[in-house]
């Protein structure tokens, strides 16, 4: 860990962090949550809120201990980076078919389907299908997703496919001649040191597991076990989803991608597959990523250059090349959320962290010179009270009939500008108390 002016950026503005995470908590979008930020080679927040559950008998959340389902955070940190790995060993083409990979996956355009257009999401593959529901051993399940037809012809359209990971996984396998997980395990995760981060943790780890769903199909709460039904029917090692890990792992992850592809003098792979596959190539898609578009928990302030992903149990990693920064937050939002709509409070709670970072930063070309007076966490529209269209506004104001005063009221007043609020000249005040820091001695320095 660094101090936040030994990286250039303010305390005080980081603070907001605290707040922002507390209100998603206190809201019941998510029972607790690790956050890390990084900046030039190092963590300079790193904490847990709250606990693993919702019991008061819960385990506190501990940034560098507490392991979360990362869910779709698997199509990048595992999948992307496993076909980088390949990618410069040239192994893997991208502009070569599926087919030639994978035969079974035939017919039709299936046999026009390339390995940038399944990185893309362009590869005429619908956005999911119920695996689970048909299969029964993995076998049957990769049986389904080599027979489902394509929607739109290859490279006409974009839908974003776990299928289509799916198929990517399936491709690393065959080149590498073993499972997903061990490959990533070898060549990834093994060199970093990010011994937390892996497929089908053991039953010994489960103690420091967030727990996700309560009631899924499978019948029994969920810890420890991929939270996705696609996944588990795939056996727990699928190309969209089944990665376990840390927030402060993922620190260590992130701090590679902005090194160029190595850390602490371990090279997993070259600069230029990093810019390959993190520039932006059709819309908001880069190769596997997502690039910063004010979307999906990117907020407003990140740089044109900057790349992340979400996952569906309520995870997110951002990563800003121009800033030298990563944002990380690790939640289990699916976990018997308690506010009415918790997509909404954990969406909000991505973007306002990666805003604190982003306006924490002082370097002079970077710089933002006012906070916002509120963030999205301190307006909440739409996380618990439902929302009041224009013809039921109407409805009530004939029913009821409330003065002149009642327009002017700020619980009146359109908030749908809330991603940029009106500024102020210092920063929010009334930060909820976090939880100590966390030691995190694997982060404790981050190194280039």
């Amino acid at each position: 860990m660094k101090a936040p002016r030994d990286v250039g950026m303010s305390a005080e503005r980081l603070e907001t962090i605290d707040r922002v995470i507390q209100r998603g908590i206190a809201a019941g979008g998510y029972p607790g949550a690790a956050v890390v930020v990084g900046r030039r080679g190092a963590a300079v927040w790193e904490k847990g809120y709250g606990h693993l559950g919702w019991t008061a008998s819960s385990p506190s959340v501990l940034a560098d201990r507490s392991i979360y389902d990362l869910a779709s955070l698997t199509k990048v940190v595992g999948t992307t980076t496993a076909a980088m790995v390949l990618y410069d060993e040239g192994k893997l083409d991208l502009d070569e078919t599926v087919t030639h990979f994978l035969p079974e996956f035939t017919g039709g355009e299936k046999d026009r389907v390339t390995i940038r257009q399944l990185l893309m999401h362009r590869g005429g593959l619908p956005a999911g299908r119920e695996l689970w529901r048909h299969a029964h051993t993995p076998e049957d399940a990769k049986r389904l997703i080599f027979d489902v037809p394509l929607e739109y012809r290859p490279g006409t359209g974009q839908v974003y496919s776990d299928l289509g990971a799916d198929l990517l996984g399936m491709v690393v396998e065959t080149i590498a001649g073993e499972g997903l997980d061990r490959f990533l395990q070898r060549r990834v995760f093994g060199p970093l040191g990010m011994k937390d981060t892996q497929f089908r943790p053991a039953d010994s780890l489960v103690y420091r597991i967030a727990p996700t769903e309560v009631s899924p199909p499978r019948g029994y709460p969920l810890r420890g076990e991929v939270h996705d039904e696609n996944a588990y029917v795939l056996g727990g090692v699928a190309g969209h989803a089944g990665l376990f890990g840390t927030a402060s792992d993922l620190a260590v992850f992130a701090q590679m991608m902005l090194n160029g592809g190595i850390y602490d003098s371990v090279r997993i792979v070259s600069d230029s597959a990093v810019r390959l596959f993190t520039a932006r190539a059709s819309g908001t898609r880069a190769l596997g990523w997502e690039v910063a578009d004010g979307q999906h928990g990117a907020g407003n302030f990140l740089g044109e250059r900057a790349y992340g992903h979400t996952g569906f149990t309520g995870t997110s990693i951002w990563i800003d090349p121009d800033r030298q920064m990563f944002v990380i937050l690790l939640t289990n939002r699916v976990h018997a959320a308690r506010a009415r709509r918790p997509s909404k409070v954990i969406a909000d709670v991505r973007a306002d962290l990666a805003d604190a970072a982003a306006l924490a930063v002082t370097d002079e070309n970077l710089a933002v010179a006012e906070m916002p007076s509120s963030f999205r966490a301190d307006l909440a529209v739409g996380w618990n009270r439902p929302l009041r269209t224009k013809r039921a506004s109407r409805a009530k104001t004939v029913r009821v009939g409330p003065g002149p005063s009642a327009a002017k009221s700020p619980a009146n007043r359109t908030v749908a500008k809330a991603a940029v609020p009106k500024a102020s000249k210092g920063p929010p005040k009334g930060a909820a108390k976090p939880s100590a820091p966390t030691t995190a001695a694997k982060v404790a320095r981050i190194r280039k």
